[in-house]
């Protein structure tokens, strides 16, 4: 059964507060990826094995693009931005594994994933050039621009949340249509498409939390 992606099944309640499915899911998710990364990182060897290899060529791949993007050592943001990769890409593909929907296809998890980048990109830019340097940016090249470049603010983190929100959304729709149509060996093709889309919009998201820090940050803007 395909449910609405602006409504979730409550499964409990914490007191007053529900808790919903895709809420469930995250946690679940999260709990997961600590326990990976724990094991994942508990005997680091000179010599790497197949596991350690494969977490090496993901934090070197982040540091690459952290470095190409914003021009500067990605060491202080590599946490934040490797973890926000490896979360929405681990998120996505759940919609690969049968029973489970991916809580980045519904809209509250993009929007507090939009919501972190949009705190996290103030937080770096004012640790970098000062709370009085990064406030003024916002009236260049002059004050009358002030209220467009604080609309600018809101209006990128609600197109980062929508991107993410309708690209996922989407995906699950198809295969969940599909699946009820045709079966279950049908929907394959589509389900490896689902998986490269989940990689790509990671990446996208990625990258444009990327570009909006740098601009923060005052570093160059890739050339596009």
């Amino acid at each position: 059964m395909i449910t609405s992606p602006l409504t979730a099944q409550v499964l409990l309640h914490v007191g007053p507060v529900p808790i919903t499915t895709p809420v469930a899911i995250t946690w679940g998710l999260m709990a997961a990826l600590t326990l990976t990364s724990v094991l994942a990182t508990r005997k680091l060897r000179l010599d790497p094995g197949p596991g350690q290899a494969a977490v090496e060529l993901l934090v070197t791949s982040v540091q690459s693009q952290i470095r190409e993007t914003l021009q500067t050592d990605p060491a202080p943001y590599l946490p934040f931005l490797a973890t926000l990769f490896i979360f929405i890409a681990s998120a996505n593909l759940l919609s690969l594994i049968p029973g489970l929907e991916p809580p980045t296809a519904h809209l509250e998890t993009d929007a507090a994933l939009a919501v972190i980048v949009f705190f996290a990109v103030h937080y770096f830019g004012v640790r970098v050039r000062g709370l009085g340097g990064y406030l003024a940016d916002f009236a260049k090249p002059t004050w009358i621009m002030l209220p467009l470049n604080l609309l600018s603010e809101v209006t990128r983190t609600f197109s980062l949340m929508v991107r993410l929100f309708g690209n996922i959304m989407s995906g699950v729709f198809v295969i969940g249509i599909v699946l009820s149509l045709v079966g279950l060996l049908v929907p394959i093709p589509f389900m490896a498409l689902e998986l490269l889309t989940g990689l790509i919009q990671a990446y996208i998201f990625t990258v444009l939390a990327m570009v909006f820090i740098g601009g923060a940050v005052g570093q160059t803007r890739p050339k596009t």
